[in-house]
């Protein structure tokens, strides 16, 4: 009986350790596949169609019609939006995360934790919607805009996407530090704000990067609810209300028209694959950060 028990034991663990195994393998050979195939379709804009990188890079003119795929006004946008949504949404999250862990009475966390977690949700056409129709309209009553579209409307709507992820991961750096620190500044006679912005905020700054750098990261990605209020103009960001377009939102508008095997296509692949890098560098980032916080 028991000899029959252990045979089952080991069985159940061999087929447990089996079917982790080929979780791993197959969620590695995804990855795998998908960094193969945007490399490789990326990169026919520089080995099949003969453009230099610099001239994707820094060309400000994007028409492939007259053999021009230059990615520049989509790179300058897409960093635009996203300093702009890290600015407004960044320090905002962050003091949120410390309300939270330092401050607010447990029945308030309690309370807005869940709220906090419902926004993480919210489909990003909800965010766009809301955005189409509050934000732009104010917008365009109560400054010179013509049409309300543009750099503002895109980075309030983005900051307000990266909150939930900035916030809770602002608290969980602030609730991993050990209690001494606090507990060591209030008895030599700090007060609880000295102790927050002089002790624990200095304390919890890796974590707090991280918190940022995946904001960004959030916001970089982001496609449909910023191609519903940016304007979608091929041009430079000129002013916070001027229309302006993103490599997300450039992606989302021309690849339905883009025909395989076309100039355009290889375009819109080369910005896809350089999203790509640019969230492994973020990555690169994140795990540096982390590792500095252990």
């Amino acid at each position: 009986m028991i000899a029959e028990q252990a045979r089952r034991s080991h069985r159940n663990e061999r087929i447990a350790l089996t079917a982790l195994r080929f979780s791993a393998a197959f969620v590695i050979a995804a990855m795998g596949a998908l960094l193969l195939y945007l490399s490789a379709e990326g990169t026919k804009t520089f080995f099949v169609d003969r453009f230099s990188l610099l001239t994707f890079l820094f060309s400000p003119e994007f028409s492939v019609e007259n053999n021009h795929p230059g990615a520049a006004v989509f790179v300058v946008g897409t960093l635009a939006v996203t300093l702009f949504a890290i600015a407004v949404g960044g320090p905002f999250g962050v003091a949120v995360g410390i309300f939270l862990s330092e401050i607010a009475p447990y029945r308030m966390t309690q309370v807005l934790k869940p709220a906090i977690e419902v926004m993480v949700g919210i489909p990003s056409v909800v965010y766009g919607w809301l955005g189409l129709t509050l934000l732009v309209p104010l917008i365009r009553t109560h400054t010179s805009s013509p049409s309300g579209f543009g750099l503002a409307a895109a980075g309030i709507v983005l900051a307000i996407m990266i909150l939930p992820t900035v916030i809770t991961l602002s608290e969980d750096a602030f609730r991993s530090l050990p209690p001494a620190l606090k507990e060591g500044s209030l008895a030599l006679g700090a007060t609880r704000w000295q102790t927050i912005t002089r002790v624990l905020l200095p304390s919890a700054a890796s974590g707090i990067a991280v918190a940022l750098i995946l904001g960004i990261a959030r916001a970089v990605g982001e496609a449909l609810a910023i191609q519903m209020v940016i304007g979608n103009a091929s041009q430079f960001p000129q002013g916070l209300f001027a229309p302006t377009a993103t490599l997300t939102t450039e992606i989302v508008t021309d690849m339905p028209g883009a025909t395989a095997g076309t100039l355009l296509e290889h375009a819109l692949f080369s910005m896809a694959f350089l999203l790509l890098l640019i969230a492994m560098i973020l990555i690169v980032f994140v795990r540096f950060a982390l590792r500095k916080r252990t």
